[in-house]
């Protein structure tokens, strides 16, 4: 749904914001306030931190060969150097200039691995080092060259000549003082964070004074406690972003403790906080549900960040504040989004997703949403965030939150939600005692403004876990209206690819999957249609969906359940 002239005053308020910043940016990295970056780096490193990320050899050979797959794009460099290639997208330069794909090289652990890194290393700071501006030094992407260069100091340094060692450092050096001056300048939300992360890290494993050690951890602290809700969610209610900082987090903790520093309680009750989160986000095979841009699970490093989760309870019911049910029994898991969308600053990647929900039992996914895309193509971005593509209920093909649908407003502000449902109501629902369950009654106003309608979702998972019951229903509000022409309201449950589906009698159909057999059902007619999964590490992947098309103004209230046979 594009913007309409009510939501110009917010969208002229995030301009102004983001022109400041801008500004306040610049000056601080004016010509005269570059001095500050140069002179002598640190003389050594103190430390080298750990890295829960693994790497696969293959692509460290890959890129030997001078072939560069990065968000999804591959980029041959030929004779040249790949710093100066035109790139095939934003995205494409934020992963080559972060560095991330270092630990490739690390994976591959041999001398030929380690000289091709070097090597690019040197043309980066031959190239682009110098600048302190453009693409390579927004604030997240050099927060992350900081901390993959710290975190494969070893890769990078044993075994090489005094005059490479001098260069990296000084370059390491000026990029961490980079970091420092323009760190309250930097994005909200993901990329402000990794900033305070990497500051710490430079303070513990480069020579500094107990102050900026001290001040680092603090500034750090207070950014997650900003950040990160008491449920362990974040403020984009991105479940992946959990996992993006809990990855840095946890290696930044060992390296407190390696070098005797006390460990702020910001930063604990942060890990503390978040290590339960992410269990509570996770289906039985493991993935991530599909909610505000999560894309492909990282499995492995997934599996790392639990080894260090202490906490053997069962993840909650209800993440309040992230604003997401999770109900499970029996090996079945639904996790619903129940929650308003994120403030619009920290919106870029959020979903028109309110009210859908993801299914699975046991390592069987069956009912997801879309999930992003692994490249960056703009259409599908834009696709994967409507409501649409979630399992969840859409009026007139419209999503339930607007965006900033404009190719300027795209590049200035990076296209972000502006006001969706603004009201989210939550009740128990009626559960029949002698069946037992639990389940949630959630009613969003996001399309309030246009239809005068409220809608309302509640689900119910049995004790036993074998079978789910879901109701949608629209109310009218004051801001109802004659329409003169009925409303198509279309229920959408998007299927896993692993998900094989036939109608099975009238108004059944069968879901049929990895020795589990479920049988979906509605009190309206539904159909079966083609639908597409763009979270996969292989690419967008066809598969298909069920669709409930009703008229809210003669039918009120809609059935469906899904059932798993015995």
């Amino acid at each position: 749904m594009s913007t309409s002239l009510v939501d110009k005053p917010l969208l002229a308020a995030l301009m102004f914001q983001e022109a400041w910043r801008r500004l306040r940016r610049r000056l601080r990295n004016g010509p005269v306030h570059r001095l500050r970056f140069a002179g002598t780096g640190a003389a050594r490193l103190l430390v080298v931190p750990p890295s829960l990320r693994h790497g696969d050899p293959l692509i460290a050979e890959a890129v030997y060969g001078s072939r560069f797959y990065f968000a999804g794009q591959l980029l041959e460099a030929g004779d040249g150097s790949i710093f100066q290639c035109p790139p095939p997208s934003a995205a494409f330069t934020a992963e080559l200039n972060g560095f991330s794909w270092l630990r490739h090289h690390a994976a591959a652990g041999d001398a030929l691995a380690a000289h091709n890194a070097r090597a690019l290393v040197c043309d980066w700071i031959r190239i682009s080092g110098h600048r302190l501006s453009g693409p390579a030094f927004e604030p997240e992407v050099a927060a992350r060259r900081v901390i993959a260069w710290l975190s494969h100091a070893d890769l990078l340094t044993n075994e090489t000549d005094y005059r490479f060692y001098r260069r990296f450092m000084n370059s390491l050096t000026a990029q961490a003082r980079f970091l420092r001056s323009v760190a309250a300048e930097a994005p909200d939300g993901i990329p402000r964070l990794m900033v305070r992360i990497a500051l710490a890290f430079a303070s513990l494993c480069m020579p500094t004074g107990n102050g900026r050690i001290r001040a680092a951890a603090e500034n750090l602290a207070a950014e997650l406690d900003r950040q990160v809700f008491p449920d362990g969610g974040h403020i984009s209610r991105d479940p992946a972003a959990v996992v993006a900082i809990l990855a840095e987090l946890l290696p930044l903790r060992e390296t407190y403790l390696g070098q005797g520093q006390p460990i702020p309680k910001g930063i604990y009750s942060a890990i503390d906080r978040m290590l339960p989160a992410l269990r509570f986000f996770r289906h039985g095979d493991g993935s991530l549900a599909l909610f505000n841009g999560a894309g492909v699970s990282d499995m492995q490093l997934m599996t790392a960040l639990l080894r260090f989760d202490e906490t053997l309870g069962e993840p909650l019911s209800h993440a309040r504040h992230s604003g997401f049910h999770r109900l499970a029994a029996g090996g079945t898991v639904v996790i619903a989004d129940t929650g308003r969308p994120p403030p619009a600053q920290v919106s870029h990647g959020a979903h028109a997703g309110t009210l859908a929900f993801e299914l699975s039992s046991g390592p069987c996914r069956i009912v997801v949403n879309c999930g992003r895309p692994v490249g960056e193509k703009p259409e599908w971005r834009r696709l994967s965030r409507a409501t649409a593509a979630h399992s969840t209920v859409t009026l007139d093909d419209r999503s339930s939150s607007r965006f900033a649908a404009s190719k300027g407003l795209d590049r200035f502000l990076g296209n972000p939600l502006v006001p969706g449902p603004t009201r989210i109501d939550l009740a128990e629902p009626d559960v029949d005692p002698q069946r037992g369950g639990a389940g949630f009654l959630a009613t969003h106003d996001g399309y309030d403004r246009d239809f005068g309608l409220l809608h309302g979702r509640s689900m119910i998972l049995s004790k036993d876990g074998w079978t789910l019951e879901g109701r949608d229903r629209f109310s009218r509000t004051r801001r109802a209206r004659h329409q003169d022409h009925a409303i198509a309201a279309a229920a959408r449950f998007h299927l896993h690819p692993g998900v094989s589906v036939e109608m099975h009698g009238a108004g059944e159909a069968r879901l049929t999957m990895r020795g589990q057999v479920w049988r979906f059902a509605a009190d309206q007619p539904f159909t079966i249609e083609d639908s597409i999964l763009f979270a996969d590490s292989g690419g967008a992947r066809r598969t298909l969906q069920l669709v409930v098309m009703f008229d809210p103004g003669l039918t009120e209230e809609v059935c469906w359940r899904f059932e798993r046979e015995r």
